[in-house]
């Protein structure tokens, strides 16, 4: 028997760790091997740790789960990577392909489909939650009839690292010192997010971050 695939598991709650990692790990042919509470642990771990395979959530403190996706498919270009979430939406669905996932599965039906996906994803195959499919061809084929292109990011990956830390209350200086740029730097991001999103203030960004899955309500 070959051996079983390595998995990192990250989730900001620990019940669901726990759940995730019992269903894995009661596979003959799987086993995670590092868990992480937010997507900068994630990373982190995965440059320590002979993982195979990636399981993000996408709501996590100070790194989403498509943040570290984007992250680990710069880093380790050999890493396949799944994203498992809660929020069934094709928004979130094509984020997670353009940043390197290959499937995209839901929270409430992952007993019945994670492990599946966790083989197709080594196998190098795409995997969708069932149901999904049909619904997501056809407004893709919808938007190539009206001649548009898939949705574009209103910000950039370095915009949203500053988005989400700033919505999370960290100060300019915290965030300087996590992302390790100068807290000048990190205002000037503010000022212009501020400006592109056409807002006036934290509260406004916070409520953005919220819509925009960053942050969990």
């Amino acid at each position: 028997m070959s051996a079983p695939t390595r998995v990192l598991l990250a989730d900001d709650h620990t019940l669901v760790r726990r759940g995730v990692r019992l269903i894995l790990d009661g596979e003959p042919d799987l086993t995670v091997v590092a868990e992480a509470g937010d997507g900068a642990e994630a990373v982190a771990l995965a440059r320590d740790t002979e993982v195979d395979l990636a399981v993000l959530d996408i709501a996590m403190p100070r790194m989403t789960g498509l943040q570290a996706a984007r992250e680990l498919s710069r880093r380790i270009p050999g890493l396949r990577i799944l994203v498992l979430t809660m929020y069934d939406n094709e928004q979130y669905f094509f984020e997670a392909l353009k940043a390197g996932a290959s499937g995209y599965v839901l929270k409430s039906v992952a007993d019945r489909d994670l492990v599946e996906a966790c083989r197709a994803a080594m196998r190098d195959e795409p995997f969708v939650y069932p149901g999904a499919e049909r619904a997501l061809v056809r407004s893709y084929l919808d938007r190539l009839h009206r001649g548009d292109d898939l949705p574009a990011r209103a910000v950039t990956d370095r915009e949203e690292e500053i988005l989400k830390l700033v919505a999370e209350g960290h100060t300019s200086k915290e965030i300087g010192e996590l992302l390790f740029i100068s807290a000048k730097t990190v205002e000037r991001h503010r000022a212009n997010l501020l400006h592109k999103l056409g807002m006036r203030d934290r509260l406004e960004l916070t409520r953005y971050a919220i819509r925009a899955g960053l942050i969990e309500p």
